[in-house]
């Protein structure tokens, strides 16, 4: 997938279009909101007669099936505080058809601290993940995960082959991951490093078990369509973040970090959140929170905005009994 619409369409996280037959844009919203949805549908196209909600489908949780699949066995790398997923791009080889002849079971996620994409200085974090799609765990019994890293003239790295860490469990799902160092010693990198790494996946399912080498091209640019990767079974998948307060929870509504936001954001290290960096709530409340109405929020505006709406829900909130 290019993703050519969603960057057409402004590259938000959780936009909302209301699109009509002939393919006019009737309602553009840049974040989702259900109720304004259907309110919209309902002046369109009328109103239904029935609404269904969850609880009338009366669906029955599936218990997920037990895995033999060990998970949570290999320890993680930490990743520098401030790193942005970088572009990486598969060298694949065509069929005459025109199709792939292999299939990447493991996809490799690469992420570079401010350093690295802006001085040609800085950290690489490369990770492998298994692709949830397919049914494949690492075999363990074989040959450890390794790679072998080039980069272009002139540009030293820390490491330019790396091999996993032997586990004892004879198969796991968990990523592995390696922290390279990278100079270029002239500033920004312009070319691409290029990766090979080979490992050995079974699929107890089709029954197979065998050695997979693929190559890649890391590109030190910042990837729009990577999304985030967050930890799961044990560190070796994705998942939701836990909500703060609700059913289990403690009630209490956690201040968001604001060095964390301001990070996330801030996508050229420029030191300001332009209006195409926002992302979430703050695409709405971007005129609010540019105080000095320059087109773009500060560090210290996105403080005092978190600062005012933090003690406006304390003081709405009712006390405890």
């Amino acid at each position: 997938m290019s993703n050519d619409l969603k960057h057409a369409l402004g590259d938000r996280p959780n936009s909302e279009f209301i699109i009509s037959p002939e393919g006019r844009i009737l309602v553009a919203r840049s974040w989702n909101d259900p109720e304004m949805l259907r309110t919209d549908l309902e002046k369109l196209v009328g109103k239904t007669k029935t609404i269904t909600s969850p609880s009338d489908l009366d669906r029955k949780p599936q218990a997920a099936p037990e895995s033999r699949i060990a998970s949570g066995v290999v320890p993680r790398v930490e990743k520098p505080g401030d790193v942005t997923a970088v572009i990486v791009r598969p060298v694949t080889e065509k069929d005459g058809d025109g199709d792939t002849k292999e299939t990447f079971y493991a996809k490799l996620r690469a992420e570079a601290d401010r350093g690295l994409l802006n001085d040609g200085k800085g950290k690489l974090h490369i990770g492998f993940h298994l692709d949830p799609v397919h049914t494949v765990h690492w075999n363990n019994l074989a040959e450890p995960l390794h790679f072998e890293i080039k980069a272009p003239k002139g540009v030293t790295l820390s490491m330019s082959k790396g091999v996993a860490p032997k586990v004892e469990a004879p198969s796991d799902i968990d990523p592995r991951e390696f922290l390279l160092e990278i100079d270029s010693g002239t500033g920004k990198i312009e070319q691409s490093l290029q990766l090979e790494v080979s490992y050995y996946a079974c699929d107890d399912e089709e029954g197979w078990c065998r050695a997979v080498s693929h190559r890649y091209e890391i590109e030190l640019r910042r990837d729009r369509d990577a999304g985030t990767v967050r930890s799961s079974r044990g560190g070796g998948g994705f998942a939701r973040r836990p909500r703060s307060g609700g059913r289990g929870g403690s009630g209490q509504r956690r201040k968001p970090d604001a060095k964390q936001l301001f990070a996330r954001m801030d996508a050229d290290r420029d030191g300001v959140i332009s209006r195409s960096e926002a992302r979430g709530p703050m695409i709405e409340r971007f005129k609010l929170m540019d105080a000095d109405g320059n087109g773009a929020i500060s560090r210290e505006e996105m403080d005092k905005h978190l600062d005012r709406t933090g003690n406006s829900r304390n003081r709405s909130r009712p006390p405890e009994r």
